[in-house]
């Protein structure tokens, strides 16, 4: 059936404004929450601005905004990354309070959510009475700013609940009357579509405003834009034939302990969340799932809080969630350690599978379980840190590019692979990577040591490379690679010169020359 052949349905839609400010501030301690008022926040991604408070962007520190351009704007500015399952944790209570209220609700995302308004109008009394009582329940929460749009179609509600309104008593709810959404989203910007592409043409061809592209024909559109644009002209038209989708409320996996005492022993809070782990695993089995990606959030008496997200190479036993509470209470070098006594413990599952896909084989587990078990035995005996893995991230020479993380922990490059680095090795990288770098001497044809002038020109070929116990005769080479590094601090200032050499024998050597020394950094096996 054609998109515009469907009514749109009565929609009642709530936004909260810098939900992702307001869900990094509920997962902090209370000293942070009861300055948020006054301290201007900013949420990261990626090194710029995600979302700001609203004292902040009075700052001039707006989303798409650089980091260190953020701080110069605002010195006071606090700053936080932005944690997707964050967002959706801190709204899941709001869910719940709003699904008392008024069931059939649908979470578009963390922060914004739909509701079906025929029945809560018919229950409340009306559309309005609906809303207000829906905000009156979300002020007792302390969710600030909500702000309700009421239309036809959750596109058209959605616009709504965002633009401001003008009236004094409804600056919380603007309510769309009934078969009047292409009216209200005419004037707005085409921009509002949220789609760059179709949005850059619209513009291009001198459409505007959302009403310039309702007026086209549809059959038009759809040649020129297919299917997505036939869509979004829909939506621009009043047309938003997208039903609501109650969501099904999920099962409370989650389990928690309280401690009356405090604890200030991390081998007794170890022993105490023992059966509470063992409780976690068996309701996750008994819902025929299994915890891949594990939070834990200890709250402290002093009203600190930590909170981690352990991952696993496999899925979480009883001891490995006793391990990782126990690893997050000694603290490491992302984590802060125990300061005062521990007073509750939660743990929550971040990332559950399906117990089918974990389930050993008919004949026993393989080499991988074999090995999972033998490392996270070791990794339990000997702490976090004893079992480390490998990958490649980014960097000029081959140590800057090896990462070691504990074994089951989520890769955190130090330096992003992705960047452009100029200057950087080409690959292939060297198999065998001396650590730490092995003294050489690389000499030319006349028994001169060889030399890389400000230029990065050589004085002539390298001949020869000796280690004061052997010497190597040069077949074939390549470079140098010279990078600049951290040129502006004369103190910490490096330059190096990277050659690739082949001797007669046929192995391959990666040469540096770096404050007039010679080292050999790795061998090509």
């Amino acid at each position: 059936m054609p998109v515009a052949d469907l009514a749109p349905e009565r929609v009642l839609l709530l936004w909260c404004p810098d939900w992702p400010v307001e869900a990094a501030l509920r997962m902090q301690g209370p000293a942070v929450r009861d300055q948020a008022p006054d301290v201007p926040i900013a949420v990261i991604e990626a090194g710029r601005v995600y979302a700001s408070s609203t004292s902040a962007r009075a700052e001039g520190v707006v989303r798409g905004l650089k980091l260190r351009e953020a701080q110069a704007r605002c010195p006071a500015l606090l700053v936080t990354p932005w944690r997707p399952e964050d967002d959706a944790r801190a709204f899941e209570p709001v869910l719940v309070a709003i699904e008392e209220l008024m069931p059939g609700v649908e979470a578009l995302r963390p922060g914004v959510c739909a509701i079906r308004v025929r029945g809560p109008a018919a229950y409340y009394g009306g559309e309005e009475e609906a809303a207000l009582w829906l905000l009156d329940r979300l002020d007792e929460l302390g969710v600030p700013g909500t702000r309700i749009g009421i239309a036809d179609g959750v596109f058209t509600a959605e616009q709504a609940a965002r633009q401001r309104p003008v009236q004094r008593w409804a600056q919380r709810i603007r309510i769309v009357p009934a078969g009047a959404a292409a009216g209200y989203l005419a004037p707005l910007p085409v921009a509002v579509l949220d789609d760059a592409p179709v949005v850059t043409l619209l513009r291009r061809l001198g459409v505007y405003t959302l009403g310039d592209f309702a007026s086209l024909a549809a059959d038009d559109v759809r040649d020129r834009l297919g299917e997505q644009g036939a869509r979004l002209h829909a939506l621009a038209s009043g047309l938003d034939s997208r039903p609501v989708q109650a969501r099904v409320p999920p099962h409370d996996l989650g389990c928690s302990i309280d401690f009356e005492p405090a604890i200030d022993r991390i081998d007794q809070v170890a022993f105490g969340v023992r059966a509470l782990a063992d409780r976690f695993v068996a309701g996750l089995t008994t819902a025929r799932l299994v915890c891949t990606s594990l939070r834990i959030e200890l709250d402290a008496e002093r009203g600190e809080l930590s909170a981690r997200t352990w991952l696993h190479p496999r899925s979480f036993t009883p001891s490995d969630v006793v391990d990782r509470v126990r690893w997050q209470l000694q603290g490491g070098a992302s984590e802060v350690g125990l300061r005062s006594g521990i007073v509750a413990v939660r743990l929550e599952p971040a990332t559950v599978d399906s117990i089918g896909n974990h389930e050993e084989g008919l004949f026993g587990g393989g080499p991988d379980e074999r090995i999972h078990h033998a490392l996270s035995r070791v990794q339990g005996m000997l702490g976090r840190t004893a079992v480390l893995t490998g990958a490649i991230g980014g960097g000029r020479g081959p140590a800057d590019r090896a990462t070691l993380v504990p074994w089951g922990d989520r890769l955190v490059h130090e330096r992003e692979p992705s960047p452009p680095w100029p200057g950087r090795l080409p690959d292939p990288a060297p198999s065998t990577v001396f650590e730490p770098p092995r003294p050489v001497s690389v000499f030319t044809a006349s028994g001169d040591e060889l030399a890389v002038d400000e230029r990065g020109a050589i004085t002539a070929p390298p001949a020869t490379v000796s280690s004061g116990r052997a010497t190597l005769r040069v077949a074939a080479w390549a470079g140098p690679w010279t990078t600049d590094e951290r040129w502006w601090d004369p103190e910490r200032a490096s330059r190096t010169s990277r050659f690739q050499v082949v001797d007669t024998a046929g192995t391959a050597w990666l040469l540096a020359l770096e404050h007039g020394r010679w080292w050999a950094e790795g061998r090509y096996d």
